[in-house]
């Protein structure tokens, strides 16, 4: 698969402009902040700048964090964080777009254009380096995947995402919420299959929207709209969400179940619950209860208390590399290792919570089957006669324009 160039033209960057994006690489690999975080901070403290000078820092800074080792390995060179070092593979990565454009820093002086496209052109045969992802963790891809479809969706995972929206029920409809949003001059487009989907057809920020403030929709990917409803929640129903987080599916279920029933959301984290209190205001959830895990008490009380059993638990994320392209680069094998361990604790102690006859839905955003199959089946002959597997589904990046995601449908039998 042939490495893609950036989008975006690279003449006329200032250096304010330029500078930015190099503090932000900095913030990023230096000092271990969130990308995603680290570019809302960037474009908050560059309100001044002009929209297409925003707009170039945010792809930016992504498209240098997505293709960070192949940068790097078209300088030939270790990636380094001194200014220079960085303002060279910032000018590298302008001058191998569609353009080619080389910026005039003094920085650049020494910078080769033809000889940084050859090399560009000769790793291109190397897909480790050509899709930009440790050795370790491609070999461990194409181990468990194949090396073909492997290297295919490390290409998806490597273009932007698209912003995909979900109506929420309880205010609105897709019909009428594309309408609602066209007034304030944001066009969509439907995103099939997802029934709820609208895809913006142009970049903006949709949180500063009336419809937004009214609580017509959540910003959620068009994969992870398939997870609740595969849990068929019922109105009436008491539905545990285990791992909710912010609260995104646990939204999604309350819409569902048309505000009738119960949601007990549960998370370790005060704070998140804290977020989905006030998107379930917004959103019109009436059924939404929140409660943070003290202890594996907290779980005991719960046995046999649950419909429907939500468990959409930490994974490796490497289904939604498109959104959080630093996790590639953060992630180690042996925190992948723990992490299958902690989903096998979930899946053991957190089923307890269903009733005899529920139905458990588990879910991960990655397409790794040591995080998916295999420790559904796993957990499936550890409990050989109590569980059976009803369907599971893998959804491949870039299937749709959808990321990566993973959700098994399991029925408890006594």
């Amino acid at each position: 698969m042939a490495h893609s160039p950036p989008q975006q033209k690279s003449k006329a960057i200032h250096r304010p402009v330029a500078q930015a994006a190099v503090d932000a690489l900095v913030a990023i690999f230096g000092q271990g902040h969130h990308a995603d975080k680290v570019i809302e901070r960037t474009l908050k403290s560059t309100r001044s700048f002009g929209a297409r000078d925003r707009r170039f820092l945010a792809e930016t800074i992504y498209d240098m964090v997505r293709h960070w080792r192949w940068i790097w390995a078209a300088l030939d060179r270790e990636p380094r964080l001194e200014p220079e070092d960085l303002w060279r593979a910032l000018g590298a990565w302008l001058m191998l777009s569609e353009d080619g454009t080389k910026p005039d820093w003094r920085e650049l002086r020494d910078l080769n254009a033809a000889d940084l496209r050859q090399r560009a052109d000769r790793l291109r045969s190397q897909p480790a380096i050509r899709e930009s992802v440790p050795d370790w963790l491609f070999a461990r891809g194409a181990s468990e995947i194949g090396a073909e479809t492997w290297e295919k969706w490390l290409g998806e995972l490597n273009r932007q995402a698209p912003v995909i929206l979900r109506a929420n029920r309880l205010r609105t409809n897709r019909t009428d919420l594309a309408r609602a949003l066209l007034t304030e001059g944001i066009e969509t487009v439907p995103a099939d299959p997802a029934p709820d989907a609208l895809r913006l057809v142009e970049r903006k920020n949709v949180f500063v929207t009336e419809a937004f403030k009214k609580g017509l929709f959540e910003v959620q990917d068009g994969a992870s709209q398939f997870v609740a409803p595969l849990l068929d929640p019922q109105p009436g129903d008491r539905v545990i969400d285990a791992c909710a987080g912010a609260g995104g599916k646990s939204l999604h279920l309350a819409a569902l179940m048309k505000n009738k029933g119960k949601i007990l959301s549960l998370d370790i984290h005060p704070r998140k619950l804290e977020e989905l209190r006030k998107r379930a205001a917004r959103d019109g959830a009436d059924i939404i209860e929140t409660r943070v895990i003290e202890s594996n008490k907290t779980i005991k009380r719960l046995e046999n208390a649950a419909d429907r059993l939500l468990l959409d638990v930490p994974c490796s994320g490497m289904g939604v590399l498109r959104r959080n392209p630093d996790t590639k680069w953060k992630l180690t094998s042996s925190e992948l290792d723990e992490l299958s361990k902690l989903q096998t604790h979930l899946l053991d102690s957190y089923s307890r919570m269903l009733k005899p006859g529920g139905r458990l839905v588990y879910a991960t955003c990655s397409i790794l089957p040591s995080e998916n199959q295999n420790q559904v089946a796993a957990f499936l002959k550890r409990h050989e006669g109590r569980y059976r597997l009803i369907e599971d589904h893998t959804f491949a990046p870039g299937a749709h324009g959808f990321d990566g995601f993973y959700a098994a449908v399991i029925q408890k039998l006594d």
